[in-house]
């Protein structure tokens, strides 16, 4: 089950919550009781795209051969 992260805007602490991802999006009070939390967004589950690996090395394949 996927873990994610709230803080919560009337004091400011961050927690964890363990929900279904249908149940992402849904509110998560604050453990001390505040109701205003919101969803941060979690960099450890996106991806993009790599950069293309460097094709070529060493003399020939760097360009400096004439």
């Amino acid at each position: 089950m996927p873990t994610y992260e709230f803080r919560c805007k009337a004091c400011g602490s961050t927690f964890d919550v363990k929900r279904s991802m249908d149940d992402a999006s849904a509110p998560a009070p604050c453990p001390n009781g505040h109701d205003d939390t919101v969803k941060l967004l979690s960099m450890a589950g996106l991806s993009g795209k790599a950069d293309a690996p460097a094709t070529g090395g060493g003399c020939c394949g760097g360009g400096c051969c004439g």
